[in-house]
């Protein structure tokens, strides 16, 4: 992924209005992410934990949402998969749930998913983060084949918002 700026992050959000889009945290380390290893920029917003946002480039746009997620210490105990990379963590996954785009948001429709809490995915899948033993399935697909899958998955859930 390419290194985006907070204008272009804060202009790409899709279901949520422009002013919204302008009050909302951005991180101030944009300059220090990890962004040659990023499928998408993910993070939780440190002034309200039940807030979280993720930012892709999707046909060539850079395109973000707004979700909403239990706070860190709703987080279940159990073992959950998330459903972006398909990393199993205790405790490390949580339902985020996207307003839908357009009209839709405006009736009130959402769509959820099951993703890292952390939102590092792209990191998971190359190894870069550790879940711990037995958060990786094993799988005989090459790596470029899970970053594919990973941002397959996000593109589709994606999809499912601005449908």
């Amino acid at each position: 992924m390419k290194p985006m700026t907070e204008r272009e992050i804060r202009a790409a959000f899709v279901n949520c209005s422009k002013g919204e889009a302008k009050r909302l945290s951005v991180p101030r380390d944009l300059a220090d992410r990890p962004w040659d290893d990023l499928d998408y920029l993910g993070w939780r917003d440190p002034q309200a934990p039940d807030r979280a946002y993720l930012v892709t480039v999707l046909d060539g746009r850079p395109t973000a949402l707004a979700l909403r997620c239990p706070g860190p210490a709703s987080w279940q105990a159990r073992r959950s998969m998330c459903s972006m990379c398909l990393t199993a963590h205790t405790g490390g996954v949580s339902l985020m749930v996207a307003p839908k785009a357009g009209k839709a948001r405006q009736q009130g429709n959402s769509v959820g998913a099951y993703i890292c809490s952390d939102l590092a995915c792209s990191l998971y899948v190359r190894g870069k983060k550790d879940a711990g033993a037995g958060s990786r399935p094993q799988e005989s697909l090459t790596l470029e084949q899970k970053i594919e899958r990973t941002v397959a998955n996000v593109a589709a859930f994606l999809a499912k918002v601005t449908a």
